[in-house]
């Protein structure tokens, strides 16, 4: 069977719109990664035999004309389009021209939202099914039932239009095997161009890569845990994430750096250590940068650096213990300051997450974050107002109280496709949020202790002067404009 993996445009005259981030939006960093669940379930069909095609359109610059004189080339039997909440209804309308344009195929409709709220994937009546969390092996049964034309609609993760009703089937079980080729770098060097895809706080090119499925922690605002693994926890390997790495050394040599997508990273600290064992004993030369979590330990830090990690990632969020506690972050302000300090003398850089905006914030606790963040001193640092999408507890929340400023999923994001806040409370509203996070970073960024520290390092280590520099010259329009 021939089929079709879209990753459709959005807001083309923008470009750049990351579906895969776990807010999805044009980010003022510029970073988009190359869509990886989507990918998954590519490499799953194209290994149960079926002739496969992807098309990831925003970064490749890629207009509603280009995605379908492809589709109308291809001829394929079954279309797959990835989603994402804010642009939902222009997904589902762009399914529907697909549709027609290769001849009225079987259409499905995977993401976060469409798990959330099939009813509005299903809305388009072009749109044949959703698929429920994660749809590696959703898709190659439905694609099974589809070639021997048998009844589809058995189809476990499956959820469908059956006259005025929507219809979800059961979930499929988690996957629990993760480990085996295809590796998603051999996926992307086939499909995509790993040129196309960036995230500021890494080395140019980058690439991503997952060894993990699902995080054990319960924070209200995270979107992939709670609605598309079901908080279920899976890892590959060590060997196999070794391999991989290898893997990538050999296909896709131009890369600089790997960056571990995973929701938490860390969360396994002995598997950590044998991942970074391996590293060292295979001699792998490539860098890597990872998301943990702040109760990370110096020594499983130390260990990071030995086998090439430059970076990590860490969602401080708050630096008032009352927030942090109400969004069920489970930790600490001491252990955030600890963290900060073991990652100084191991030697990592660090990339820091602020939230704005999550239950129990005030316009003092706002403070109390900005001037935590400072003390903290990462190397770098992103101000976010909370963002909720359908499906979380920070959703259900903000829901339940009435604090949504909009039922308009399009709202999600400003015209020209950055992340816009839809949260007013009694304490803060919207636009008080959004203020502080751009005032947050011009105080974050603008200081001169910082500037002077970046100039040091990029003395230093020239590669960070780059980096800081090529980062810089996308983020500056967004930092000085108020």
């Amino acid at each position: 069977m021939r089929i079709s993996l879209v990753n459709p445009p959005f807001l083309p005259e923008f470009g750049r719109y990351s579906r895969t981030s776990r807010s999805p939006a044009i980010t003022k960093s510029g970073t988009v990664y190359y869509p990886f669940w989507l990918l998954y379930g590519a490499a799953a069909l194209e290994r149960a035999g079926h002739e496969i095609d992807v098309v990831d359109a925003p970064p490749a610059r890629l207009n509603d004309n280009d995605v379908l004189r492809r589709a109308a080339d291809f001829e394929p039997e079954l279309i797959v389009v990835n989603t994402s909440t804010p642009s939902i209804g222009s997904d589902g309308l762009f399914a529907s021209r697909l549709k027609e344009t290769a001849g009225r195929p079987f259409t499905v409709l995977v993401g976060t939202h469409v798990t959330a709220r099939p009813s509005d994937g299903l809305s388009e009546p072009a749109v044949d099914a959703v698929c429920l969390g994660e749809y590696d092996r959703t898709l190659v049964e439905l694609a099974a039932a589809l070639s021997a034309d048998d009844d589809w609609k058995r189809v476990k993760g499956l959820a469908y239009r059956q006259r005025d009703n929507v219809v979800e089937n059961d979930r499929q079980s988690p996957l629990e095997e993760l480990n085996g080729r295809p590796y998603l770098a051999e996926m992307v060097k086939k499909y995509l161009r790993v040129e196309d895809y960036f995230f500021a706080a890494a080395r140019y090119p980058m690439i991503t890569m997952i060894t993990g499925r699902g995080c054990p922690h319960k924070c209200v605002f995270c979107l992939y845990p709670q609605v598309f693994h079901g908080n279920k926890y899976r890892l590959r390997s060590p060997g196999d994430v070794v391999d991989e790495f290898e893997c990538i050394a050999s296909e896709l040599p131009q890369v600089r750096e790997v960056v571990i997508e995973d929701d938490t990273f860390s969360a396994n600290k002995k598997r950590v250590k044998e991942i970074c064992e391996l590293l060292i004993e295979r001699r792998i030369k490539t860098r890597w940068s990872a998301n943990v979590r702040a109760n990370l330990d110096y020594e499983t830090m130390v260990a990071m650096r030995r086998a090439g990690c430059r970076l990590i990632i860490v969602g401080y969020e708050s630096g008032d213990q009352r927030v942090l506690d109400l969004m069920n972050k489970g930790t600490t302000l001491e252990q955030q300051l600890e963290f900060a300090r073991a990652a100084r003398r191991a030697g990592l850089l660090v990339h820091g997450c602020f939230m704005a905006g999550t239950p129990g914030e005030t316009r003092e606790s706002l403070k109390r974050t900005l001037d935590f963040a400072i003390k903290l001193a990462p190397d770098t640092a992103q101000f976010f107002p909370l963002m909720v999408y359908p499906g979380t507890r920070a959703y259900a929340w903000a829901e339940e109280n009435g604090y949504l400023t909009t039922s308009d999923f399009r709202e999600w994001v400003t015209a020209e496709g950055l992340h816009n806040c839809v949260v007013s409370t009694e304490a803060l509203s919207a636009r008080e949020l959004v203020e502080f996070c751009d005032y947050a970073r011009r105080r974050f960024y603008l200081r001169p202790r910082y500037i002077l520290r970046k100039a040091f390092q990029g003395v230093l280590h020239p590669s960070e002067g780059l980096r800081t520099f090529l980062s810089f010259k996308v983020f500056a329009k967004h930092l000085f404009k108020r």
